[in-house]
């Protein structure tokens, strides 16, 4: 097997980019694919079979997790571990990043993930063994997700500008295995059989793990292993204003993120109680409602993108934090339209109308919202830690997500007006949130008159 350093500008194969990026993408979307599918399956599968009398009672280890998670049962129990299950897959990749630097090389951590996901989903299908295949699915996503990333900005030299191009394709991937995914696993787990769906995830897995051994060849070579070597860091007294402005927004973000990720826990679980989900005289697979969020989401990350090119043509567009505080305001207003939905439902199933309206809405704000302040991590962080600080972004999605676990759980306990009303308090905080730091820190956190940190590759 050959190895290539950073491939030359001649390698235009895949799209104008080099082969490797193909390779990479396609990999990617599969491992996408089997995620988010067995995602969209977790909490209905929990709620409706495994967690029930004669069935909870098989699975090795979760009476004491039960007890960890303070004793809930049914539906906030389900909420507690997906909570805790999310929160952990946006952990490891911090450690994942290290083994590879450090012990591994990129390459065989990658494959290690591959291999330990591929057999987290197949043991999926043994009830006995469900904490395990999390556990399995935890401990892979941390070593593939970071490290496959990282692979992607390996194919390109200091001064190509094909990279920024190069992950627009690569995210297109993701999305097209979030779009996939629940029709193929969800329509088989809900109307098959569950096994057969979370088998159909191991399956997708494999094939991800076939295309990512099959494009060897076509990789960057890994980087020299710094072997636990440490290298001092200095940081100049407004370096550090920014680090610390930006570990300020940490919390907030976490706050933005719990509306937008309940949508794969306790919306779920409502939707398939409450949503009129009948087309033709067939019932739709609850799942399917992930895959109406994914191109909604993927429309309008497309959509705004490309009005606020054409705006800036004429006029001043919004600096980042200009943007997310319009993000916060959509986010606000798609979680008042479920709380109208449930306030409006009657004796009757809720119409799919306004549950689509919170999508467009919902989906606006999170164009403006979570890649955006990725951006402005990557450009405000200082270049000598710039790497470091994109991995603590990534805290925020673990806290968020174990806020909507523990959150979730409030759906069997309360008015479902109540429940999205809350949410939509908690998405006007987290506006109120980035609207202090624009108030008190944006300026000496923004980096206006200072060297611009590189953005990590």
């Amino acid at each position: 097997m050959s190895t290539t350093d950073t491939p030359g500008r001649d390698d235009r194969a895949f799209l104008g980019h080099p082969k490797g990026l193909g390779y990479l993408s396609f990999a990617e979307a599969f491992e996408r694919f089997s995620y988010y599918g067995m995602q969209a399956l977790l909490v209905l599968y929990m709620v409706k079979y495994l967690l029930l009398p004669g069935n909870f009672e098989r699975v090795w280890g979760l009476g004491a997790l039960q007890g960890m998670l303070g004793g809930l049962e049914g539906q906030p129990l389900a909420s507690g571990i997906f909570g805790l299950y999310t929160s952990l897959v946006y952990l490891t990749p911090i450690a994942g990043g290290l083994i590879a630097d450090r012990w591994l090389g990129r390459r065989r951590t990658v494959l290690a993930g591959a291999i330990t996901m591929a057999v987290g989903h197949f043991l999926m299908a043994f009830e006995p063994a469900f904490l395990l295949a999390l556990l399995c699915l935890i401990v892979g996503t941390g070593l593939f997700k970071g490290n496959i990333a990282s692979q992607v900005g390996g194919l390109y030299g200091a001064e190509d500008n094909r990279r920024a191009d190069a992950f627009q394709i690569f995210y297109l991937g993701i999305n097209a295995g979030v779009i996939a995914s629940p029709l193929i696993v969800g329509t088989l787990g809900e109307k098959v059989g569950w096994h057969w769906g979370f088998g159909a995830a191991g399956v997708g897995m494999l094939i991800g793990l076939a295309i990512y051994v099959a494009g060897q060849r076509h990789l960057p070579a890994d980087p020299a292993l710094a072997r636990g070597a440490r290298q001092k860091v200095k940081l100049t007294p407004a370096e550090w204003k920014q680090t610390f402005g930006l570990l300020a927004l940490i919390p907030v973000l976490a706050l933005a993120i719990i509306p937008n990720n309940q949508i794969f826990n306790a919306y779920l679980v409502w939707g398939d109680s409450s949503f009129n989900l009948m087309m033709g005289g067939t019932r739709l697979p609850t799942t399917w409602l992930v895959t109406l969020d994914a191109i909604v989401s993927v429309s309008f990350l497309a959509g705004v993108a490309l009005f606020w090119r054409w705006w800036g043509k004429s006029r001043r567009e919004p600096d980042e934090l200009g943007k997310i505080l319009i993000g916060s305001a959509f986010t606000t207003a798609g979680m008042l339209v479920l709380a109208l939905a449930a306030a409006t439902q009657g004796e009757g199933k809720i119409g799919l109308a306004l549950p689509v309206l919170f999508h467009v809405l919902n989906s606006i704000g999170f164009a403006h919202i979570m890649p955006v302040t990725l951006a402005l991590f990557a450009r405000v962080a200082p270049a000598p830690l710039n790497a470091t600080v994109i991995g603590l972004y990534y805290l925020a999605f673990s806290a968020g997500n174990w806020l909507v676990g523990r959150i979730g759980g409030l759906l069997s306990t309360m008015a479902p007006v109540q429940f999205w009303l809350l949410h939509a308090g908690i998405a006007a905080a987290a506006g109120a949130g980035f609207l202090l730091f624009r108030l008190l820190l944006w300026n000496r956190t923004n980096g206006k008159h200072l060297p611009q940190a590189a953005p990590a590759p």
